[in-house]
C-alpha cells in the first residue's frame, strides 16, 4: 500500500474510532473540563527542588502532589532565561520566549499556547506564588526534562530546534446546536519553501478532511429536523508539537466529538515529518532501520506496563510493523487508544522508547 492510501486507511480509522465509542464513554479522554480553576489553597508543603539547568545546579520553590512536581513558576523563569508578566486585572500570567506565548488564566484555568487552547493540569496558586506541572510547561516552551532518580533532580536543557516557526491555523464552524473548532500547525520561515509548502499542504487537507468526515455526523445526531430536547454536538481538534529537532518534525492532533450521551470520545493522528523531503516517516525508520524495531518495542511496553502497574482489558502481545507513533526529546512513542487494552480512566498509555534502545 502507497503512502497516500496508507494515511487514508489512518484518517479513517480516526473517524470510525470517534463513531463507534462516541455512544460508549462518559467523559472526555483528552479533553478535560474547560474551565477548571487554578488550585487555591494553604495546605501544600513548599520543597526546595534541585534543578539542574544545562549543568547549573539550583534549587527552587516546588510542590509535589499527585505524582507531578509543580515548580514556582517566576523563580524558574529567571532561571531559565523566559520572561514572566503577571496582569492583576486579568487574572493571567504570561509566559514568553523561545518564539512562543503561553498564558495561563488563573481564575478560569484556561492555558493558552499560540493562541491553542492546552488541556492538562491546572496551576497551583499559594501565598500568591503560582506553581506548574513543570514537564507540561518546559515540554511545550521547547525544552527537554529529565529526572534522577537517585538524587530527585530535575533536569532542564534547552532543546537546539529546527529553523522554522509553528503557526496556529483555525477551521471554526458554528450553526444550529453544533460546533466545530480545529486547530492544527502550519510552519513558515523554514529554509525549503517546497517541503514547507508539502507539510502545510498536508496538515491542512487533512484537518479540513476530517472536518468534512465530521459534519455530518454532527447533524445525523441532532436528527432532521433538529430536536430541540437534544444537548449540543460538537467537534474539536488541538495539535501538539512533540520534537522539532535533527530536521525532523513530529506532532500528533486530537480529534474530539461528542455527539450525545454522557460523554464524546477521542482520537489521535500522528505525523512525523522528514524535512529534508517533506515525506512522513516510518516507524521503522524512525527506530533507526533496526530489522528488530517491533520486538524491542514490545520488550519496553511490557516492561512499562509491569513497572507502572497498567490494569489491561486484554492481554497485550504486540504492535503492529505500522504501529503509529510520534517523537519526543528522547526516544520514539507508540500508545494505545481509547479502549484498545485500558480501561477508560486509563486515558492514552504512552510508552516511550529511547532513540538508544534501537542502537
Amino acid at each position: 500500500m502507497d503512502k497516500k492510501n496508507a494515511r487514508m486507511k489512518q484518517l479513517k480509522k480516526g473517524i470510525i474510532a470517534l463513531t463507534v465509542t462516541a455512544a460508549l464513554v462518559s467523559a472526555p479522554l483528552v479533553l478535560p473540563a474547560k474551565h477548571v480553576n487554578a488550585a487555591s489553597v494553604s495546605s501544600y508543603k513548599i520543597i526546595n527542588q534541585t534543578i539542574n539547568v544545562d549543568g547549573v545546579k539550583t534549587q527552587l520553590p516546588a510542590i509535589s502532589t499527585d505524582s507531578t512536581t509543580y515548580i514556582a513558576l517566576r523563580s524558574l523563569n529567571q532561571s531559565i532565561g523566559l520572561t514572566t508578566k503577571w496582569d492583576k486585572a486579568n487574572n493571567t500570567v504570561t509566559v514568553t520566549g523561545r518564539d512562543r506565548v503561553l498564558v495561563l488564566n488563573l481564575g478560569s484555568g484556561v492555558t493558552l499556547l499560540n493562541n491553542q487552547q492546552l488541556y492538562g493540569l491546572p496551576a497551583i496558586v499559594q501565598n500568591n506564588t503560582t506553581y506548574v506541572p513543570i514537564r507540561f510547561l518546559l515540554e511545550r516552551m521547547g525544552y527537554g526534562v529529565s529526572y534522577d532518580k537517585v538524587t530527585k533532580g530535575i533536569g532542564i536543557e534547552a532543546i537546539k530546534e529546527n529553523d522554522l516557526k509553528i503557526s496556529t491555523a483555525v477551521i471554526k464552524e458554528n450553526d444550529v446546536k453544533q460546533t466545530i473548532l480545529v486547530n492544527y500547525p502550519q510552519i513558515s520561515g523554514f529554509a525549503n519553501e517546497a517541503v514547507q509548502k508539502k507539510i502545510n499542504d498536508k496538515l491542512k487537507s487533512e484537518a479540513e478532511a476530517n472536518v468534512e468526515a465530521t459534519r455530518g455526523l454532527l447533524k445525523e445526531a441532532l436528527g432532521d429536523p433538529i430536536d430541540d430536547s437534544l444537548p449540543d454536538v460538537s467537534f474539536e481538534g488541538t495539535y501538539t508539537i512533540t520534537y522539532n529537532e535533527q530536521g525532523k518534525l513530529s506532532l500528533y492532533v486530537n480529534y474530539y466529538i461528542y455527539t450525545g450521551g454522557a460523554h464524546g470520545s477521542t482520537a489521535r493522528v500522528p505525523y512525523t515529518f522528514d524535512l529534508a523531503t517533506g515525506n512522513q516517516l516510518t516507524l521503522k525508520e524512525a527506530a533507526g532501520g533496526n530489522a528488530k524495531y517491533v520486538s524491542i518495542i514490545n520488550n519496553e511496553i511490557q516492561s512499562q506496563i509491569k513497572a507502572r502497574g497498567i490494569g489491561l482489558l486484554n492481554p497485550f502481545k504486540t504492535i503492529e510493523q505500522d504501529r503509529e507513533f510520534f517523537l519526543k526529546h528522547n526516544g520514539v512513542v507508540v500508545y494505545f487508544t481509547q479502549y484498545e487494552y485500558t480501561p477508560y480512566s486509563e486515558g492514552m498509555p504512552e510508552f516511550e522508547v529511547p532513540f538508544v534502545a534501537f542502537k
